[in-house]
């Protein structure tokens, strides 16, 4: 795997990429949600996150998967708004924390399920959903090109897939990151216009974005460029 991402995600150095990245994430679970701009931690917090998720996708209800879904943040701030949700992540901790969280808030458990599974080689047929959304997945991967592929094969034409990424400039590579963090292409993420552009070139029409920077988002000032990209599955 190239830094430009030219290898394959499905070779072997790829492969090794995705392991380490997966140990990285199940390590920290147990302490992903006290982080301030992971978690939810204020009803204001979530009351704007539900008001952002509820601009971009489609209105309820709809069938959403939300690919690397962590511990559920955002998968259940999508059934709290009246969607069938589906959270796929590959790190085992990660999906423990999101199916016990779905469990102690009952009225959501049967709106959102947790799958194990690699958000870019998704076991779903094509147009399975009507959506699909992501938080700060796409600087994690090592064909991030080819993950916008996937996700535009599993969304039904006319649906859309919604991003919440950002534009950051890390500290030293933390954990198992030292060792691959050059193989990750958007490893320090891309500003605005450059993951809209990658989107229409992933064949995404209707693209647009917007930042987030309100302080109540993130539970803080943030540190970084946060925004929303979109963009819909063009019709046949």
């Amino acid at each position: 795997m190239t830094r430009d991402g030219s290898g394959s995600e499905g070779d072997e150095d790829g492969d090794g990429v995705k392991r380490a990245v997966r140990r990285h994430w199940d390590g920290r679970a147990a302490t992903f949600d006290d982080e301030v701009h992971h978690g939810i931690h204020t009803d204001e917090q979530r009351e704007r996150w539900l008001s952002v998720l509820d601009a971009w996708v489609d209105d309820p209800p709809r069938r959403v998967l939300d690919a690397g879904c962590g511990t559920g943040v955002v998968s259940l701030l999508l059934a709290e708004l009246g969607h069938d949700v589906t959270g796929v992540d590959f790190a085992p901790g990660m999906l423990d924390r999101a199916r016990a969280k779905a469990a102690a808030r009952a009225r959501l458990a049967g709106s959102a399920r947790f799958l194990a599974g690699d958000a870019t080689r998704l076991a779903a047929p094509d147009g399975a959903y009507d959506a699909l959304t992501a938080r700060h997945l796409l600087w994690t991967l090592p064909d991030p090109a080819g993950a916008l592929r996937e996700w535009r094969r599993v969304v039904r034409p006319g649906g859309r897939v919604v991003l919440v990424e950002g534009r950051w400039d890390h500290d030293e590579p933390r954990g198992e990151y030292r060792a691959v963090h050059g193989d990750l292409p958007l490893y320090d993420g891309r500003p605005p216009h450059d993951l809209c552009d990658r989107l229409e070139a992933s064949g995404f029409v209707g693209v647009d974005a917007e930042r987030l920077m309100d302080p109540t988002l993130w539970g803080r000032d943030p540190r970084h460029e946060y925004y929303v990209v979109a963009g819909t599955v063009p019709e046949a």
